[in-house]
């Protein structure tokens, strides 16, 4: 099953890598990408999540949620330059996206249990189809908000649709749809902790651990490593 060979993938490289580096590797990440406020910030986080022992399950839930985004960019993606393009489809398609984003995440695990059982593999699957909405409904609003006279430019020149699409369209609609993949990844961090329910591991397990104890020491703990 494709879900499970890269999810095995992203566990053994995650947890086969020594805490420092990888503390050091994701920090000089943030770093480059976000600048010295935010890799510091990701080294403080990092240091405090091997501090409480949390270390093994936060790769684990990082490997879950690297999992289901890279499945809903790989399907979302693609779908919205669909929709963007299609508007008899996208009338078909988008109340279904109004359900799914409607619809509470508790009821996603029901089906998805009798189809599929428990673990990690289920786990990532009802993540997929709970953060999938996001990226496809701003890729499809990306494309549409390109301006039209670029796009009759570009015709002009005698663009091709496939050039259109690559070289005009989609780095116009970038940003909108980043910011699709960042609510996308949002989503897919609250729908694994759920996801403990029906026994996926990581640290939605430490949360269920302490719901179910009392404890109220361990709920925070895991909440602020994820």
């Amino acid at each position: 099953m494709p879900v499970d060979f890269i999810l095995s993938g992203f566990q053994q490289l995650l947890l086969g890598m020594p805490a420092p580096i990888a503390i050091i590797l994701f920090s000089l990440i943030a770093w480059q990408l976000s600048g010295l406020g935010m890799g510091a910030a990701t080294l403080v986080s990092l240091i405090a999540i091997g501090a409480i022992g949390a270390w093994s399950q936060a790769m684990v839930t990082l490997a879950l949620v690297l999992t289901a985004l890279f499945f809903c960019i790989v399907i979302g993606l693609p779908l919205g330059i669909w929709l963007a393009r299609s508007r008899h489809a996208a009338k078909i398609i988008r109340p279904l996206l109004d359900a799914m984003q409607t619809t509470p995440a508790f009821v996603y695990l029901v089906p998805i249990v009798m189809l599929f059982g428990i673990g990690n593999v289920p786990g990532v699957v009802v993540t997929i189809i709970f953060a999938l909405p996001p990226i496809v409904r701003l890729t499809i609003l990306g494309i549409n908000q390109v301006p039209e006279d670029l796009i009759e430019a570009a015709e002009s020149f005698g663009s091709s649709p496939r050039q259109l699409l690559f070289k005009v369209q989609l780095p116009l609609a970038m940003p909108t749809i980043m910011a699709g993949v960042n609510q996308t990844l949002m989503l897919a961090l609250s729908m694994v902790v759920i996801a403990s329910m029906i026994a996926v591991g990581g640290l939605g397990q430490m949360v269920l651990r302490g719901i179910g104890r009392l404890d109220m020491a361990w709920p925070p703990s895991a909440a602020s490593a994820s």
